[in-house]
């Protein structure tokens, strides 16, 4: 019998697809990685998982805790769905401008999802990265992965997508 462990072990691995109209005309070979194939349908599956493990190693994320980010979907998603099979609470702040939908993919995932203003400046209390980061601080165990300068973030893509692009185009 064959199976995953999990879902988080289907991230990754996602296969190159040759874009042909992008070509005609000139003597170029153009591929697309099919990130939209991961379990959370993006690229940001590896960057949530990839945060989370670096934090549960450095000790930032601990058994029971929330994570709590600024995001305005993609990020959430890879997050929530790493926190779902992990056992962590989640709370998500985004703008009014975000999709429904992910607000609801969100929360299918466990989530507590948080909105703001879109026309709050940055810097101001009401901002959605403002608002994320005073609900880490007032949350007990929490951690504020900060996507934006986290270098997990662009790790994952040198430990995994760098790798596969290579593997997969033979160097």
């Amino acid at each position: 019998m064959h199976y995953y462990e999990n879902i988080l072990a289907l991230i990754g691995r996602t296969p190159l697809v040759k874009l042909h109209r992008m070509t005609r005309g000139i003597k170029a070979t153009v591929l697309a990685k099919m990130e939209n194939l991961n379990p959370g349908f993006s690229v940001k599956d590896r960057i949530g998982v990839s945060m989370i493990e670096a934090a549960e190693r450095e000790g930032k994320l601990k058994p029971g805790g929330t994570i709590v980010e600024a995001t305005s979907g993609n990020t959430g998603i890879g997050l929530a769905l790493a926190a779902a099979v992990k056992g962590y609470k989640c709370i998500f702040v985004m703008t009014d401008k975000a999709s429904v939908e992910k607000s609801r993919y969100l929360k299918a995932l466990g989530a507590d999802v948080v909105i703001t203003p879109v026309s709050a400046k940055p810097g101001t209390p009401d901002h959605y990265v403002s608002t994320a980061q005073r609900i880490a601080k007032e949350t007990p165990n929490s951690f504020y992965p900060d996507q934006y300068s986290h270098p997990a973030n662009p790790e994952a893509h040198y430990r995994t997508t760098g790798p596969e692009i290579w593997e997969q185009t033979e160097g």
